[in-house]
């Protein structure tokens, strides 16, 4: 399977979801767990979908598997949490320094977000901060679409576009990096040259001119 970001996800019967955003995997198995999608038609919130709900993907579509029902009920990627401030926070709230940091004198009511301006009226309350909070595993990041991919003589050498995986294991097996500024053709790379993956960035243990002596990827046609 194939994952690249803005490709359509659909039902099994063919209605559509939203579209791709990020493929969530553990850096050092390089197994993808889950997918996010990005709202729009049927959902309000960016989705995290496990990757076992998913029958098929190509380079313009994900299908999901015929069992994959109440999608509704899916947790969303990103969640928003408040959070009592410590004796320290909380002192330093009453004299903010350009309100850098979102605080809370109470839980915000929906739509209405209240800064700690006049800390007095409110010393009877409880200060918050806010936190937010990703919905993947443990040890997985949520890498994203056009993450930097940086060679290990330290060279911006394309991005991110699209990663592929084994059907048998659900393991990435390579990434396809994006015509660039040292590269003017795609060129498929396998996981096995990953040193590290970030959320934006990927790193690699080889040099640009291993990079460049890869051949062009030549797209499959069906």
């Amino acid at each position: 399977m194939q994952f690249k970001q803005g490709a359509n996800v659909s039902t099994y019967d063919g209605k559509s979801v939203g579209s791709m955003d990020r493929v969530v995997l553990n850096p050092k198995t390089k197994e993808v767990t889950h997918i996010v999608v990005r709202k729009g038609f049927l959902f309000s919130e960016d989705k995290i979908i496990p990757l076992d709900l998913v029958a098929s993907a190509t380079e313009d579509k994900v299908t999901l598997r015929q069992d994959a029902t109440d999608l509704d009920k899916l947790s969303p990627f990103e969640e928003v949490h408040y959070v009592p401030l410590d004796e320290t926070e909380a002192r330093a709230a009453e004299y903010p320094a350009g309100w850098a940091m979102p605080f809370y004198w109470n839980q915000p009511l929906a739509g209405s977000l209240s800064y700690p301006d006049y800390a007095q009226a409110y010393v009877n309350q409880q200060p918050y901060r806010s936190e937010t909070e990703k919905n993947i595993p443990e040890d997985t990041v949520a890498l994203k679409e056009g993450a930097r991919v940086i060679s290990d003589d330290d060279q911006h050498v394309g991005n991110v576009d699209r990663v592929f995986t084994q059907s048998e294991n659900d393991r990435a097996s390579h990434f396809l990096i994006s015509a660039g500024l040292i590269f003017k053709d795609h060129k498929l790379v396998p996981t096995t040259w990953i040193h590290d993956i970030q959320e934006d960035e990927v790193h690699l243990n080889v040099s640009a001119a291993t990079l460049k002596n890869l051949p062009e990827y030549q797209e499959t046609t069906a």
